[in-house]
């Protein structure tokens, strides 16, 4: 490759003064930046041919295409090749983002409604959210009466132990809210301490800023939000919050910011700071699941991903969940009902791979077995009778 044979001369020049053609004297900070050029030019021509060799597997190499040239543009037909290197790639694709959100019909709140009470759980978190609804739309009905309204913080505090439903539920509040007409486009930022926190003084409100920006017309969700503020007052998270209270006030109308975490973590995040007091006043508790809660989480996986559990697991299954669940920022509550879900289809897999021949039944059914580590089994504490 030319560009290569380029490199190889410049380098050896580089790093041997005294081989240049016609004693030329270069100096090395000049060749330097001509081997960086080159090598922008082979990893940009490598990215060109990676992507080419994608499109190629995906939809064939056109009959008429000749073989790939130095430079070559994409053949006729093949999307073009974004420009990985510059602004314009980023800034195309985060125009089709915005303009595929702001596209986003608003879905019926009664449908939605539907969605929050199918959930497991949450009893009283469900209650929250519906008196949350019904708030905003009689405030919005007395608007068009043109009655006085009070004006309405929607930011939220969402705490509990982990695996409890914060994230799920953020997720529907963000809908919700454009469902309303209060976000413009409804969709959800999700972060933590490392998405808003820099390294150095005063790149944290810059960094912060960009979320920010990112967020607008939707719901912004910290979680484990307690740590910008645990660190002492030195620490770069205080200017993560200060610019966090700033935009809850610049653009209150357009933007709901969610933060959540343990609950005595968020009591002392909110007194922390006034303005984080004034500015979160509406608190949602998320409890740990029950068994039975947790069970019927573990039968939704199966059902969802084309399982079901043998009859005589199921007494099995309560009993690991009971145990596991008394520590439940460890087990992490319906995460933790993942894992195990995960951990079965993982053995069965081991247990059926030894088989001969496998029936489509037993492709679906989770045996007691699988629900325990190979150790219990050894003991003979995994075998059906």
């Amino acid at each position: 490759m030319k560009i290569a044979r380029e490199f190889v001369l410049v380098k050896r020049q580089c790093y041997n003064p005294q081989e240049t053609s016609k004693g030329e004297s270069i100096r090395m900070a000049d060749r330097k930046e001509e081997i960086i050029r080159l090598q922008n030019q082979i990893i940009r021509q490598m990215t060109d041919a990676n992507l080419r060799s994608i499109g190629e597997d995906l939809w064939g190499r056109h009959p008429l295409d000749k073989p790939p040239r130095e430079n070559a543009s994409p053949p006729p037909g093949y999307p073009a090749v974004p420009d990985v290197f510059g602004k314009d790639g980023r800034e195309a694709r985060q125009a089709a983002e915005e303009t595929a959100e702001a596209a986003r019909e608003p879905e019926d709140i009664e449908k939605l409604k539907e969605e929050l009470h199918s959930y497991i759980g949450l009893t009283v978190v469900k209650a929250e959210v519906e008196s949350l609804i019904n708030l905003v739309k009689v405030n919005k009905l007395r608007k068009t009466h043109d009655l006085p309204t009070e004006e309405l913080s929607l930011h939220m505090v969402f705490s509990g132990n982990p695996g409890t439903g914060k994230t799920m539920i953020a997720r529907l509040m963000s809908r919700i809210y454009h469902s309303l007409g209060i976000l413009e486009k409804g969709h959800l930022i999700e972060v933590d301490r490392g998405g808003l926190v820099a390294g150095y003084v005063g790149q944290t409100a810059i960094k912060t800023g960009e979320v920010i920006q990112k967020a607008l017309g939707g719901v912004l969700f910290i979680d484990e939000a307690y740590a910008l503020t645990t660190r002492g007052s030195q620490d770069y998270g205080q200017e993560a919050v200060e610019t966090l209270l700033k935009a809850m006030e610049d653009k209150r109308d357009n933007l709901v910011v969610i933060v959540a975490g343990y609950v005595d973590l968020m009591n002392s995040f909110v007194h922390s700071n006034p303005g984080l007091e004034s500015r979160f006043n509406r608190f949602l508790y998320f409890p740990d699941y029950s068994v039975d809660e947790m069970l019927a989480i573990f039968d939704m996986r199966c059902q969802k991903a084309g399982y079901r559990l043998e009859d005589s697991a199921r007494e099995e299954l309560k009993t690991i969940l009971k145990e596991e669940s008394e520590d439940n920022i460890g087990f992490g509550n319906a995460r933790g009902v993942r894992n195990l879900f995960e951990q079965a289809v993982s053995r069965q897999a081991n247990r059926l791979a030894g088989q001969d021949a496998v029936t489509r039944d037993e492709l679906m059914l989770l045996k007691r077995e699988d629900l325990l580590p190979p150790a219990d089994q050894d003991n003979g504490e995994g075998v059906s009778e």
